[in-house]
């Protein structure tokens, strides 16, 4: 488990930008059950992919097409959340950070953790906001 000072600021980075957290098992699944499209963004304190990710996903919504429910659990301290979104993201291994998006509950695209890291914000945007135009 990570210093709750370490992580608070993180987690805010999303919630701050209308993401709301899930902390157990079954908050996960009733957010997976609601219809319409759904983002679930692992997130992470890995510096070299998470301080990337989550301004990529902020900056992809600012797509007019976008997910109509915005949800996050944080990997390494919200672990009955994190294992419980991770069983809806199978096949997928499991990976920090990660965006998943769903369309009335069934898993339609993922950005697993390579498909972040080294990459720059604006790009993880775009690359985000396509996807978001085929769903969404």
């Amino acid at each position: 488990m990570y210093p709750e000072e370490l992580v608070n600021p993180m987690r805010a980075e999303l919630s701050d930008n209308g993401f709301d957290e899930l902390f157990f098992d079954y908050e996960v699944t009733d957010a997976l059950q609601k219809k319409g499209t759904v983002l679930v963004v692992v997130n992470s304190v890995c510096g070299c992919a998470a301080r990337t990710a989550r301004p990529g996903v902020i900056g992809s919504l600012q797509n007019e097409k976008k997910p109509e429910h915005l949800f996050t659990v944080f990997a390494g301290v919200d672990k009955e959340a994190t294992s419980k979104a991770r069983e809806y993201m199978i096949p997928y291994p499991p990976s920090s950070p990660s965006v998943a998006l769903f369309k009335d509950g069934e898993l339609v695209h993922m950005w697993e953790r390579h498909h972040i890291e080294g990459r720059p914000a604006e790009i993880i945007a775009q690359d985000m906001a396509s996807v978001y135009n085929k769903y969404c």
